[in-house]
């Protein structure tokens, strides 16, 4: 088994408990995500993202600044089970070395304040991925339960972004957003940590002609452990969210958009997690959960790695 995960916030959560003194590291920790973990697990490749809240009052340009330097010390610390990736060819060359991948993303476009300098920044120190917004607005768009689209700036970001190899993710995007990417978009693009709508309501998860339309421009989306993406309860009712969600989640994207659209996105250090998928270390449990539910052997293994693969390979 080979996993890529296309999102985790592990890097925010480490930085956040570093500022209150809990020193804790990449290669292991009381959250979602380690490399120890990781590498028992199957890992090939992990998105790390640089996550900033623009309503935090922080700057939110030192603030990704301070996240990518946790996340370059941390890889340099470990170098001796995963490194970067900045091309598609990386992530072999990381394979065949004995070594994990790191992708480096950013969740929140506003960080780059609408300057494509600053976009052309982001890519020197790695970053090959970017949530154009989180859940506010932005000098680049709407995200979702807002009305409004993509700006002429987004527009122009999105353009950029497939000129110099940057993957265009749309989770938290509005729908608006998401179609004004489909119309800018030449190439494939994301949405890294969304789930079905028909099945869950949340504005943060695709419609099914979202799905399908992910899927005919060649992209796919990540499935989102998050109890509340994954079942719509009623006011005051516990959501356990369970890996039977996630599997309910799995088989109506398939059967919407096909089974190249889907990968994995779990958004772990990002979320509350529960029993049965606690973090890294969960993985198998949720690929026997998908087999057992009908998925072939072939079939996890474009979900589980492939899909997200030919992705990159066509942007990266």
């Amino acid at each position: 088994m080979k996993i890529i995960d296309m999102h985790c916030d592990t890097i925010s959560e480490l930085l956040k408990k570093n500022r209150i003194g809990q020193a804790e590291s990449l290669l292991q920790n009381t959250g979602h995500v380690d490399l120890v973990r990781m590498q028992k697990s199957g890992y090939l490749l992990q998105n790390f993202a640089l996550f900033v809240n623009l309503a935090a009052g922080e700057n939110p340009w030192q603030e990704v600044c301070e996240l990518y330097q946790l996340y370059e010390e941390e890889v340099c610390k470990n170098s001796d089970l995963i490194a970067p990736v900045y091309c598609y060819q990386d992530i072999a060359k990381n394979e065949a070395s004995g070594k994990m991948s790191a992708m480096l993303t950013v969740e929140e476009g506003g960080v780059c304040g609408g300057e494509i300098e600053k976009l052309h920044e982001l890519y020197a120190m790695g970053v090959r991925m970017l949530t154009l917004t989180w859940n506010h607005p932005n000098e680049l768009g709407y995200p979702n339960k807002q009305a409004g689209g993509l700006t002429e700036v987004g527009r122009a970001f999105v353009a950029e972004m497939e000129r110099i190899g940057m993957i265009v993710d749309v989770s938290h995007l509005s729908d608006a957003g998401f179609y004004d990417v489909l119309s800018v978009a030449k190439k494939p693009f994301v949405a890294s940590h969304s789930n079905a709508r028909e099945i869950c309501t949340s504005a943060r998860n695709l419609t099914d002609d979202m799905i399908r339309e992910l899927a005919g421009a060649g992209g796919c989306m990540g499935l989102n452990f998050y109890a509340h993406f994954l079942r719509t309860i009623s006011a005051g009712e516990k959501n356990p969210g369970t890996i039977k969600d996630v599997v309910r989640h799995a088989r109506h994207i398939v059967n919407v958009g096909g089974i190249e659209v889907l990968g994995i996105g779990s958004d772990f250090d990002g979320i509350d997690t529960h029993e049965e998928l606690p973090g890294v270390q969960s993985m198998e449990l949720l690929w026997d959960a998908l087999h057992k539910s009908g998925f072939t052997q072939a079939q996890l293994d474009k979900i589980f790695c492939g899909n997200v693969l030919r992705v990159y390979r066509a942007i990266l």
